[in-house]
């Protein structure tokens, strides 16, 4: 997965293809509409109020979801002095330089790229979308045994080369996640019962990493996911990997490798309990929906239809769209963590907050 996607020059992620939008592969919530920025620019300036610094966006995709945060930072007057991009792909980052270069000059001026994680870092750290294209590891509970499935090469000239291939699980950190999970959520299974699901130890490193960054702050997770007790369900026996190409959901990582996307399913507690486990404190978990409506959806829906009526349906359509049970408002989850005393926050306060 992790060769797939970011292997240079061959990766999905570091290739030159399109991939947000209509011309690409799949829409992601800033694509769809302007509002999804606006609502997290009212979160970021709320924290931004109280911790200061910057804001660091991490895969920041097409770059749309950094120029509508910035533009309505600045309208909301709460503008940071750097907003600072992290993206692993040259043909993204060029793409983002391009779109972000449009924006009011004095707004371009503030965006800078990294090419990796400052040492210290204090303010807002956004990431949408990030969490499900981490490697996975997927591991098997068949006859009482604990497996890990890996891909082999069938043979180069073949028509479908790859194939999944089973070892035993050894001792070490999988070995011990994988146990942990059985324990706790698969008491049930049968010997007879065959389960297949996806552990993602990069998620949980990379949550440790971004707790060790960050001195004071929050951290805002959007990504689609459940909590750990609905993602290990028993009937949720085949896993959640994903492929997205040309807009089209499958299930098969060795159609087009580098080619399509691969995702999967985020274990919303592991990430609460990696970020716990190094410092910080989860100040929040709910729906995306119940998300933008506590960052004031409705007020911005409101405003546009005082001064455009026919842009008022557009939005509206849009917005119906983000938070719909039926469509992302329940599906995608956000999630927020944070060090220093961070104070409750808004997008956290409409709805009955979730478990975790």
């Amino acid at each position: 997965m992790e060769l797939a996607l970011y292997a240079p020059g061959l990766g999905y992620y570091s290739a030159g293809a399109r991939k947000f939008g209509a011309a690409g592969d799949f829409v992601t919530a800033p694509e769809i509409s302007p509002l999804f920025g606006q609502c997290l620019a009212r979160q970021i300036a709320q924290v931004l109020a109280e911790s200061g610094g910057d804001v660091l966006e991490l895969g920041p995709g097409s770059g749309k979801l950094a120029c509508d945060v910035l533009l309505a930072l600045d309208a909301l007057g709460a503008l940071p002095q750097r907003y600072l991009l992290l993206e692993v792909s040259g043909d993204l980052r060029s793409r983002q330089q391009v779109k972000l270069a449009a924006l009011p000059a004095h707004l371009a001026a503030r965006a800078h790229w990294l090419d990796a994680l400052p040492e210290n870092f204090t303010g807002v750290v956004l990431a949408n979308e990030v969490l499900d294209v981490l490697p996975v590891h997927l591991v098997s509970f068949a006859g009482g045994g604990l497996f890990e499935l890996g891909v082999v090469c069938v043979h180069s000239g073949a028509d479908q080369p790859f194939a999944w291939r089973s070892r035993l699980l050894d001792a070490g950190p999988l070995a011990l996640a994988a146990a942990g999970i059985a324990g706790r959520h698969l008491q049930d299974l049968s010997p007879e019962q065959t389960y297949t699901t996806e552990i993602s130890l990069a998620a949980q490193g990379w949550v440790a990493s971004l707790a060790a960054m960050l001195a004071r702050g929050a951290i805002l997770l959007i990504d689609y996911g459940f909590r750990a007790a609905e993602y290990y369900h028993p009937d949720r026996a085949r896993g959640t990997l994903m492929c997205h190409y040309r807009h089209y959901a499958h299930t098969d990582p060795f159609y087009l490798p580098g080619l399509q996307d691969i995702t999967s399913h985020v274990d919303f507690t592991s990430v609460a309990e990696a970020g716990i486990a190094s410092g910080l404190e989860v100040i929040g978990y709910t729906t995306q929906g119940n998300f933008l409506i506590g960052c004031g959806l409705a007020e911005l829906l409101a405003q546009a239809n005082a001064v455009d009526t026919s842009r008022y349906l557009a939005l509206a359509s849009a917005a119906q769209r983000l938070v719909s049970p039926a469509e992302m408002g329940e599906f995608f989850k956000v999630i927020a963590l944070g060090k220093g005393n961070v104070a409750p926050l808004q997008g956290f306060a409409t709805g009955r907050p979730l478990p975790l």
